[in-house]
């Protein structure tokens, strides 16, 4: 059987942005293909473990000596895990090398990431999108908030985003479902931190979260399981497999083709655009070829480098997207490991029921207009925490096992408040990856070499972001605080930017303001590789956005002949 091998798109990648990418094409009625290196997951159907109690894995869902072995990446933070370990790389099959350490978490399936992400979901503002201009770092993003918002909002409609209107000028406010609540000890130290001594210039808000508190285009409201990593039967968060991807098959223009690993992007050099692109079954190892008019690249900022570096060889020495010498510079990520905790008095007449799967937010307050300290670093950061009521240990004698050691695991313990950083990293063209042609992965095809640290400015941030929320905790009458600055190592918070950047230039940037590939105008890069600075927030949203626009400009160059 010959299998079809024209449309009218083609997109790489089926995580956040490639979901999006195939809704938005297909509703806009184009044949579309899906690409996906990894193996399907269907929804419901293949989450395997999120109806399991502790007692029904092994190891009680943790990590064996066999994972750490296996995982040699992954063991270095919390995602090696027993319950949703089919869900990560396999590392011995798909190596990457290491000149400077960086932590890289993949997922390789049918929705990417979009399963096991962290679901916090903020806007970029005029703040984020003026930086590089004002302080001279990187280059001028090529659009601002105004160029987005309307499109955040669309996004938002659809994702199913609860949160408060906070009215606060660092963080845009969007379109939400009913937040969800705050416990007894968040709300009331929310009104401490008012009244404190910055002036009600810091707050503690409700985060901001992609799981619906509503019931929403078929998918039922979150049901504070917080396993959402999992995958989730009842399609609370969103997610490729419960939100876009159901969307995009509705339409009847979306193929889906799981195992097919996109080796590059064909391109034309007479017409100076894509034909479509060529992949390697990873089942079969057999090579197919696939055309369309227009390609969109999400396969993940550092894989979507990746196929562009292994494009146009022939044209471009760098790849497809080179000619500025930008493309695989610039990597970002946000800093974390960093923040402070402590005992906060009384309330032990309250306690907690259900799993938030969601937290408190600290918007950021460093070197912006009302921020009264000088700072010897520039950009900032956010935290994320809450307060938490866990078990009460009062003594060594009662850690053994026994009744006495049944009673204390049964007896809650003292409220804690805590939060830890996300700090925004530079975009320094230094920070880079490139292709080891010396190193082959299961397929036979060149991995990615990571060169890559964060510098001065990020390290004094650091610093800040431990002794700011130590201070502000103490000032609001938490007890006991302690703080903590980890080794951090980059790739950690997951949050993979830059590799492509969008400007306005194409001597200085890979994309253009509608995210096209200067070098082949017909080839769209909408993941985190597109971003052109980090921001100190969570950028999925940001991704879902450009993704959507990028689309509808697509479209609309496509009816004019444009592409």
């Amino acid at each position: 059987m010959v299998e079809n091998n024209k449309y009218d798109a083609i997109v790489i990648g089926s995580g956040i942005s490639g979901g999006w990418a195939a809704k938005e094409l297909t509703e806009k009625g184009l044949k579309t293909i899906m690409l996906e290196r990894g193996r399907n997951i269907e929804h419901i159907k293949d989450y395997t473990s999120p109806t399991k109690s502790p007692w029904e894995f092994p190891h009680a869902g943790g990590r064996t000596q066999q994972m750490i072995q296996d995982y040699p990446v992954l063991k270095r933070d919390y995602p090696l895990n027993e319950k949703n370990l089919g869900y990560w790389v396999n590392e011995k099959e798909s190596p990457y090398t290491e000149i400077k350490r960086f932590d890289w978490y993949r997922g390789y399936h049918v929705g990417g990431r979009s399963l096991m992400w962290g679901r916090q979901s903020y806007r970029l503002g005029d703040l984020d999108f003026e930086a590089n201009l004002k302080d001279g770092h990187g280059v001028d993003w090529p659009i601002r908030y105004k160029d987005l918002a309307s499109w955040y909002s669309y996004v938002e409609k659809f994702a199913g985003i609860s949160g408060n209107r906070d009215g606060l000028d660092v963080l845009p406010d969007g379109e939400f479902m009913p937040p969800m609540p705050m416990n007894v000890v968040e709300k009331d130290y929310a009104e401490r931190l008012k009244k404190s001594q910055y002036g009600g210039k810091r707050h503690f808000i409700m985060g901001r979260t992609a799981n619906i508190t509503v019931p929403h285009n078929g998918r039922v409201n979150c049901q504070y399981q917080n396993r959402c990593w999992e995958g989730c039967n009842f399609g609370a968060y969103f997610s490729t497999q419960s939100a876009t991807l159901p969307a995009a098959v509705k339409t009847g223009n979306l193929t889906v083709r799981p195992f097919s690993i996109v080796t590059r992007i064909l391109y034309d050099k007479d017409t100076k655009r894509a034909t479509g692109v060529e992949i390697i079954d990873a089942e079969t190892n057999q090579t197919y070829e696939f055309y369309a008019k227009v390609v969109f690249v999400c396969a993940s900022a550092l894989n979507s480098a990746w196929v562009l570096m292994n494009s146009a060889t022939d044209v471009w020495e760098g790849g497809l997207g080179s000619s500025s010498g930008e493309l695989g510079h610039n990597l970002m990520d946000h800093h974390l490991g960093v923040g402070a905790s402590g005992r906060v008095e009384g309330y032990l007449d309250k306690t907690i029921f259900g799993r938030r799967a969601n937290g408190i937010y600290v918007p950021r307050f460093v070197n912006v207009d009302f921020d009264d300290k000088k700072r010897d670093y520039v950009r900032g950061f956010g935290y994320q925490g809450g307060a938490n009521r866990g078990r009460a240990w009062r003594s060594e004698e009662e850690k053994f096992v026994g009744g006495a050691f049944k009673d204390a695991i049964c007896e809650p313990g003292d409220w804690t408040l805590g939060f830890g950083g996300f700090g925004e990293i530079l975009p320094y063209h230094e920070n880079h990856i490139k292709l080891d042609k010396d190193k082959k992965d299961k397929w036979g095809l060149p991995v990615l070499a990571f060169d890559a640290e964060i510098k001065d400015n990020e390290l004094k941030m650091r610093n800040d972001m431990q002794n700011e929320m130590k201070e502000m905790l103490e000032s609001i009458g938490v007890k006991d605080v302690s703080s903590w600055n980890n080794v951090y190592g980059l790739g950690q918070g997951i949050h993979e930017m830059g590799t492509a950047r969008m400007g306005r230039d194409p001597k200085t940037s890979v994309l253009n303001g509608n995210n096209q590939v200067w070098d082949a105008l017909n080839v769209f890069v909408t993941d985190g590789a597109a971003m052109t600075s980090s921001g100190c927030v969570n950028p999925s949203l940001t991704y879902m956005a450009l993704t959507a626009r990028a689309v509808d400009f697509a479209v609309n160059e496509l009816k004019k002949g444009n592409l």
